[in-house]
């Protein structure tokens, strides 16, 4: 047999299965039906675990990214782990990885996507892609996105077992069947939206007090933190002991792409550095607030998130 070699180590490692190739257009009082005239395209290589790997590389951290890339269209994600210093972990599937449409409207402030289904992934690229986690490791995993074509709804229980079994703290970002069957094995941190905690749930929450008790219920087998975007309010921190409100401040929006994505990255940042929950809150709004005023993805100026974060309110 061969020797084994030690694994590479990181601050993060982020899994994304269903990646994309994001295509922004911007369209002043985009009308459906009608004639639309694109006044801006930006392309680059996205899919949630991606975004939170970009956010966390910005920041200073070690990052490793893992997931599936088409091989036909690697180089756009290649160039992004080159120019962000991103370790390149994920496999390659044959065929081209997916292409994601999203149309942005500055004056309504709406953004729309149109998503492409993404390249099947077999039991062997499954196996092929735990492989390829054994030879990394790092305190924090980011399990992020939606599932491709081929893959059971358990893939992501599958998954944080396997990294919680290498000794690492799991942040499960995902929705729907994917989510619900992930929770009982015990991601550390969750952060649906408002609609994906009423689906998990089956019932409209149309109070904070009725978001906060549904959260709880999700407190269970290794679950410690629930996190709730709601949009222009802000989002909900809660845990069995606290819960913190984070109210943003108002800012001129230029995009929402990637902002619940970046929010996770700032959950993950605030946790790598030991925060309590209402420094938490602040930063991770912090990293959305970054997102929304940015159209380029740049990253954020030294000292910008830390101004960010002493403008928002907390309760």
């Amino acid at each position: 047999m061969p020797p084994q070699t030690e694994a590479l180590r990181f601050d993060v490692v982020t899994v994304t299965l269903n990646p994309a190739i994001d295509r922004t257009v911007t369209i002043h009082d985009f009308r459906p039906g009608t004639v639309n005239r694109v006044e801006a395209v930006r392309t680059w290589a996205g899919g949630k675990g991606i975004n939170v790997a970009a956010g966390l590389a910005d920041a200073g951290h070690r990052v490793a990214a893992s997931g599936f890339i088409g091989d036909e269209n690697r180089g756009i994600f290649e160039e992004l782990f080159g120019h962000k210093g991103i370790h390149d972990a994920c496999v390659r599937l044959q065929g081209s990885t997916r292409v994601s449409i999203k149309i942005v409207d500055p004056d309504k402030a709406e953004t729309t996507d149109i998503n492409f289904p993404g390249l099947p992934a077999n039991p062997a690229a499954l196996n092929s892609l735990e492989q390829r986690l054994s030879q990394i490791a790092a305190p924090w995993y980011v399990v992020a996105g939606s599932l491709p074509p081929g893959v059971p709804p358990t893939v992501y229980a599958r998954l944080i077992r396997f990294l919680k079994d290498r000794g690492g703290e799991v942040v499960l970002d995902t929705s729907g069947e994917a989510l619900r069957a992930a929770i009982a094995v015990g991601p550390s941190v969750i952060k649906p939206n408002v609609h994906e905690l009423e689906e998990l749930v089956g019932a409209p929450l149309t109070t904070t007090a009725a978001l906060i008790e549904a959260a709880r219920t999700l407190l269970m087998g290794g679950v410690t933190l629930v996190a709730i975007s709601r949009g222009e309010q802000g989002a909900a921190f809660i845990t069995n002991t606290e819960v913190v409100h984070a109210r943003p401040p108002s800012i001129a929006v230029e995009s929402t792409v990637g902002a619940g994505d970046a929010m996770v990255a700032g959950i993950v940042a605030a946790k790598l550095r030991g925060l309590t929950l209402r420094e938490t809150a602040r930063l991770a709004t912090a990293f959305s607030l970054h997102a929304l005023t940015r159209n380029d993805r740049s990253p954020p100026q030294a000292g910008e998130l830390e101004a960010l974060a002493s403008r928002v309110a907390l309760s």
